[in-house]
């Protein structure tokens, strides 16, 4: 368990601190009783909420003592704008759900009491995540991971999974990068280092800064260190069940983000931020496991010890990557790291330890085995991205597909029929995903014509602007 020491951070005269400590740790609350009784104990006047939204960014707000406790019983009103508007705050104009037509009403939203947790930086507040209740539960994108979860259990398997996130690092500040219009940032560090141990010794401070913000929120990571490009890192949380796991994905986005501004610094989680640079991957291990607890990928008695249900696992995410592609490319510069020759796959692909394909199967040990859902960048949503990747390959167990041969060597230069082929363009996945029919049986009309109608938008507001690669090529000579 995150967090031995439980405590919040009190100023006893200006500029000196020190730590209470209280008997309930914040990850031992499972109910509503929990909840209410920490928040007595703490003394607190508020409490911090906070629900995800389409594009995976966790919208929030303070809350008084006796408005939380009271939602803890009986929900809370949350508008519902949040699921009808872009990452700029600007309304979608072609949604049923909500807009100007509805007037913005209030949706009701529950607390999570299990996802109770400290804030850091001195905050002395308690945060919990929520989920959007009916009728606004089915465009929730923690809604959405929900349900396939509970299809997976019908079934008899539970699903596990850990995120692993590349993220670049810049000496700026929100101020900064405007003023310069987002061109010539400095980067943290200089040049290619991956996996420096120079490079996070010298850093070390920030460093372990975001290794104890993640262990004291109950996202510990596995792992932490530079990849390959001017200050880019990459961070490796700890498997868990497939619900917190995305919880603890969003989180570990949002905070990371937070440490760096209070450190000087940014964070970003685009999918592509240069032309010069590589993609970040946002890949995604998953294992299931039976109603016994066993490893459901793992079978000795076969080939790389690849079940059968391991193999139909992959042959539905294969199958199914190119129609649900807009549910883990978001937005539009998704797709500009979708592009041959940057570590990132343009083919609905698998292969056996190779990462150049979309999806990688990973033999090991009955703990181990497992598959990276690769195609998926650092901008995506966690839930919606995890609930398409869980979706499609238990879609493909309940119907024993088989997937193509694995790939051997460079998926990236390698020829495959076009039902293999990912869309190219935001635009071109959110018509795949309307078209599908198993998208809409595995998550319903209400969310696949809204979200396709919400990525329609986002590449809509794109088409308007003009780029400086469109004014560098064509203003003076054309």
């Amino acid at each position: 368990m995150a967090c031995d020491k439980v405590f919040r951070r009190v100023t006893l005269r200006p500029g000196v601190m020190y730590d209470v400590t209280y008997p309930m740790n914040p990850r031992d609350v499972k109910s509503a009783a929990d909840a209410r009784h920490i928040v007595e104990e703490r003394g607190l006047r508020y409490v911090k909420i906070g629900v995800v939204d389409l594009d995976g960014v966790l919208r929030g707000k303070y809350v008084a003592k006796e408005k939380f406790l009271s939602a803890l019983e009986h929900g809370l009103g949350f508008c519902d704008v949040i699921l009808g508007w872009d990452v700029d705050d600007q309304t979608y104009d072609n949604v049923e759900f909500t807009g100007w037509h509805t007037g913005f009403p209030d949706a009701q939203v529950r607390v999570i009491p299990e996802s109770c947790r400290d804030l850091p930086f001195e905050e002395g507040m308690l945060f919990f995540l929520c989920e959007f209740l009916p009728p606004a539960s089915e465009l929730c994108p923690r809604g959405v991971l929900r349900r396939v979860l509970e299809r997976a259990k019908a079934m008899g398997y539970t699903a596990y999974a850990a995120f692993e996130y590349e993220f670049f690092m810049f000496e700026e500040t929100p101020h900064s990068v405007r003023e310069k219009g987002y061109r010539n940032l400095k980067p943290m560090t200089p040049g290619s280092f991956g996996y420096s141990v120079l490079r996070s010794t010298v850093g070390a401070d920030f460093y372990h800064q975001l290794l104890d913000t993640c262990y004291r929120m109950d996202i510990p990571l596995e792992g932490l260190h530079t990849e390959t490009g001017p200050g880019v890192l990459e961070g490796c949380i700890t498997v868990d069940n497939a619900l917190a796991a995305a919880d603890k994905a969003s989180l570990f986005k949002t905070f990371t983000k937070v440490l760096a501004q209070k450190n000087g610094l940014m964070a970003t989680f685009m999918a592509k931020w240069s032309a010069q640079q590589a993609g970040q991957g946002g890949h995604i291990h998953l294992s299931l496991k039976d109603r016994n607890g066993e490893a459901l990928f793992y079978d000795p008695k076969e080939t790389r010890h690849m079940s059968a249900a391991m193999r139909h696992f992959i042959g539905g995410q294969q199958r199914l990557m190119p129609e649900l592609i807009a549910m883990v490319g978001s937005n539009v510069n998704s797709y500009s790291r979708l592009v041959p020759g940057l570590w990132a796959p343009t083919n609905a692909t698998w292969g056996i330890e190779n990462r150049t394909c979309a999806i990688r199967a990973i033999p090991g040990s009955p703990k181990a085995q497992r598959v990276e859902y690769r195609v998926a960048a650092s901008d995506a949503n966690p839930y919606l991205a995890l609930a398409a990747a869980i979706a499609s390959g238990l879609l493909g167990i309940e119907h024993q597909i088989e997937p193509d041969p694995p790939v051997s060597g460079n998926a990236y230069q390698a020829e495959f029929p076009e039902e293999r082929r990912l869309p190219a363009t935001l635009w071109e996945a959110a018509q795949r995903l309307k078209a599908s029919d198993s998208a809409r049986t595995l998550f319903g009309d209400v969310f696949v014509d809204h979200y396709a109608a919400s990525r329609e938008w986002e590449e809509r507001v794109f088409r308007k602007h003009v780029t400086d690669w469109e004014l560098g090529r064509y203003f003076e000579i054309i």
